[in-house]
């Protein structure tokens, strides 16, 4: 039986733990900051009794303690262990944790999740890049876990995700923007049905889940525009309406929004 361990017992890796191991997959977890008594995951004390003898362990502790979670995690892992950083952050974090994590000996799955969890748990759309990706792929595909994996090495799959993410967080931004406006106008109802229109027959849901998603993930979403960013100003391409969105984001952040 495949043993998977998760670093991170938030929002999503709560959710990949108990998918898994309802998916027949033996699973452990480790978060020094949730207690999960009661839901069913078996929750550890310690880090290295949670990832011992786990085949795969999954990183999603949030991209400021991804570097750090690999440093602790890849000296307790066993041979043939790989790590997999399904965190949001930019190229540049995920070379990071390889680079800390291949210090013992371990190989990296450079993992993007490109759709929130909460609406398919451990069945959320991955892609995959790095030397460990198809091995990744092979190990979670068994449980229900659709990965793709990509050409390129660590660090291709943050970059497209991140491409994707301009369009997702800047269409969400568009929609807050036009329903504020409408609202100061008494028209945000009219608008909001003619946004739902032009999005298809669950065009209402979509809309909701923009509004709803933007303000609930504001501050996770505010520091992938900024790493989106980065890597336009790195290409030379152009970055006006990735910059707005940011200022969106920044604004709710701030309280502002």
């Amino acid at each position: 039986m495949i043993r998977i361990a998760v670093m991170g017992l938030g929002e999503a890796g709560a959710r990949y733990a108990r998918g898994l191991a309802e998916a027949g997959a033996e699973v452990t977890g480790f978060d020094p900051f949730v207690d999960v008594a009661g839901s069913g995951i078996r929750q550890c004390a310690r880090l290295d009794e949670c990832v011992e003898g786990a085949d795969v362990v999954l990183s999603l502790v949030g991209a400021r303690a991804s570097v750090d979670a690999a440093r602790d995690a890849a000296p307790r892992m066993d041979a043939g262990a790989l790590l997999a950083d399904l965190n949001t952050a930019s190229p540049e974090t995920k070379r990071h944790v390889a680079s800390v994590a291949a210090a013992s000996g371990v190989a990296v799955a450079d993992v993007a999740v490109l759709a929130p969890v909460p609406r398919a748990g451990h069945r959320t759309p991955l892609l995959a890049s790095g030397e460990a990706a198809a091995v990744f792929a092979e190990r979670m595909r068994p449980f229900g876990v659709p990965v793709d994996v990509v050409a390129g090495g660590i660090g291709d799959a943050a970059r497209l995700k991140l491409l994707r993410a301009m369009f997702m967080k800047g269409v969400a931004a568009l929609v807050l923007e036009g329903l504020e406006a409408a609202r100061a106008t008494g028209a945000e109802a009219w608008l909001r049905g003619q946004i739902a229109s032009e999005l298809g027959p669950d065009g209402e849901a979509v809309v909701q889940r923009l509004v709803t998603g933007t303000y609930t993930h504001a501050e996770r979403r505010e520091r992938e525009m900024r790493d989106a960013i980065g890597l336009l100003d790195q290409w030379g391409t152009p970055a006006d309406m990735t910059r707005a969105t940011h200022a969106w984001l920044r604004r709710i952040v701030d309280g502002r929004g």
